[in-house]
């Protein structure tokens, strides 16, 4: 049968670590979706020819550009997909929305709320015109996260009182460890805090329905010089010569009210020694509670309040039936996702919005309030751990 669906030409701009992920999600999206239109990898972009060329080779991209602008010039690019450091968030995407693109981001939105606005000003001028995009907190798309929102939208778990999000992980312990860019402030913005710490703001925010109105910090930076790194291409970049000065967190620790007048606290740390990827979120409410954790990502924990004493407990529910968001597009039940199905299910999102001509959700406006409460953490840290209201 002939597909009639229009064509959707993908540009993506970096191809380390998240555009790995990426390229995943756009070469396996059609075949688990119906979509609207059909995504087709038109061109990846990156600095050197010879590595980009080896990875469009590697990970399916048809063609390749060294300079991202002539990406966005390609008559054959729809969407401009940007998987680079924070510190060209700003430009790629303010230049690919001019240009009539549509855009997915990878988070935080941007290094700072100034660039963060610019481009949320910027994507509404060019939402009027039909043309979308998307900040990537690809955790919102994890099945029992979404589930977790569900179960509040409905009223499970009555008043929300007390939340509770860790980001724990353990990769830059070793102090052997070289100075990639994740750990340099004017490539990366922050250090564990936007780097992890936005994706638990992003999905504390998004569970709840609820924003964070003001926060009290604390922040640190453990391993202040590290070994330069060959290149800061991504978590694995070789040892180079002589050392350098770590200018980002090494770990976050912040407490915050919520907009309905619950208290939060959050904890993003680098530094967890035997936690890889321990992202967690608990929600006490005033009729039950939630808890989830990413190291089991397919399991969602739920209290009902409402039973007798006798009866009552957390009990595990296996978020992998076809009724549960997004799991009924892949497996039979009890047969379990991962990590890179999340991505899968972002871009799946965000096809289908650009087909029915709605705002895909979470908006560059999401990525800034998250943006803003990034910078009211650091500005409360530096000033020691002083009340700060989210701007």
């Amino acid at each position: 049968m002939t597909d009639t669906r229009a064509v959707l030409g993908v540009g993506m701009v970096g191809y380390a670590f998240m555009g790995r992920v990426h390229s995943q999600a756009w070469r396996s999206v059609g075949a688990f979706f119906d979509l609207p239109a059909k995504p087709v990898m038109a061109a990846l972009s990156g600095r050197s020819a010879d590595r980009t060329a080896a990875a469009a080779e590697s990970l399916g991209w048809a063609a390749v550009e060294t300079d991202w602008k002539r990406l966005i010039a390609r008559d054959d690019v729809q969407i401009v997909d940007i998987c680079t450091p924070g510190d060209s968030h700003a430009e790629i995407a303010i230049a690919a929305l001019e240009a009539g693109k549509h855009v997915i981001c990878e988070k935080p939105l941007a290094n700072t709320v100034t660039e963060a606005e610019a481009m949320v000003t910027v994507a509404e001028r060019a939402a009027a015109r039909g043309v979308r995009s998307m900040v990537a907190f690809n955790y919102r798309r994890v099945p029992a996260v979404a589930l977790a929102r569900r179960f509040v939208e409905e009223g499970r778990l009555g008043e929300l009182r007390h939340v509770r999000a860790q980001y724990l992980q353990d990769w830059i312990v070793d102090p052997e460890f070289p100075l990639v860019w994740r750990l340099q402030k004017d490539k990366a913005g922050s250090g564990a805090l936007g780097d992890i710490g936005s994706h638990i703001v992003d999905t504390a925010q998004y569970v709840t329905g609820q924003l964070l109105t003001g926060v009290s910090a604390i922040t640190e930076t453990f391993v202040k010089e590290r070994p330069l790194a060959e290149e800061s291409a991504g978590l694995s970049a070789g040892g180079g010569q002589g050392t350098g000065a770590v200018t980002v967190d090494d770990a976050a620790l912040f407490i915050g009210r919520l907009s309905g007048g619950g208290l939060a606290s959050f904890e993003a740390t680098r530094f967890a020694s035997g936690r890889k990827n321990a992202m967690r979120i608990e929600i006490n409410g005033s009729l039950g509670s939630l808890s989830f954790d990413f190291e089991a990502m397919n399991e969602l924990w739920f209290h009902d309040h409402t039973l007798p004493a006798e009866d009552s407990g957390f009990r595990r529910i296996l978020v992998t039936e076809s009724g549960h968001p997004y799991a009924g597009a892949w497996w039979p039940p009890g047969h379990g996702l991962g990590y890179e199905h999340t991505f899968t299910h972002e871009v799946k999102d965000f096809v289908e919005a650009i087909g029915a001509g709605t705002d895909p959700a979470p908006s560059f406006a999401d990525g800034l309030r998250v943006q803003r409460v990034l910078a009211a953490v650091e500005e409360s840290a530096a000033n020691d751990s002083r009340w700060t209201p989210v701007s």
